[in-house]
């Protein structure tokens, strides 16, 4: 199963939005504390509708719990970072994968960037005048792309 893996993640509407998402894909989503939010937060349920139950949620503490206990082979990890030299077109994604990406004003924090530098795609961005998408959108994107049957 693929999984959404957000690191610190900062907005709970995007985590609501990200999680509807996942339920709509049947991906499990992933969060790395610690949040910006309470994950009771009625702004995080709101965004995700009457989805959130339905949600294989799974939380760490820190990144390295995460790969302490899922123990993910490089070839499963996939980073997202609007500074990465390979579009996300470029890969084939496995059934198993896991999509990083990190908080809406950050990124990925620097460590996991290093740790995984050859694992770095990006949403291509035709014009010079967006930086990035906004969070949730950016995962949809990614996670379609991930599920999309090879030719």
């Amino acid at each position: 199963m693929t999984s959404i893996v957000l690191v610190h993640p900062e907005i709970p509407g995007n985590t609501g939005a990200v999680g509807r998402t996942c339920v709509a894909l049947d991906m499990e989503l992933v969060l790395i504390h610690p949040l910006g939010f309470v994950i009771t937060d009625t702004r995080l349920k709101r965004s995700g509708l009457d989805y959130w139950q339905h949600i294989r949620l799974a939380e760490f503490a820190s990144w390295e719990a995460f790969l302490a206990e899922r123990a993910p082979r490089e070839d499963q990890l996939f980073l997202f970072e609007e500074y990465a030299p390979r579009s996300f077109y470029e890969p084939v994604y496995p059934d198993d994968a896991y999509l990083v990406f990190g908080k809406e004003t950050k990124g990925l924090p620097q460590p996991i960037v290093e740790a995984h530098h050859d694992r770095m795609v990006c949403l291509p961005m035709r014009s010079d005048k967006v930086r990035s998408l906004n969070l949730a959108n950016t995962v949809a994107a990614a996670a379609y792309q991930a599920i999309r049957p090879s030719s």
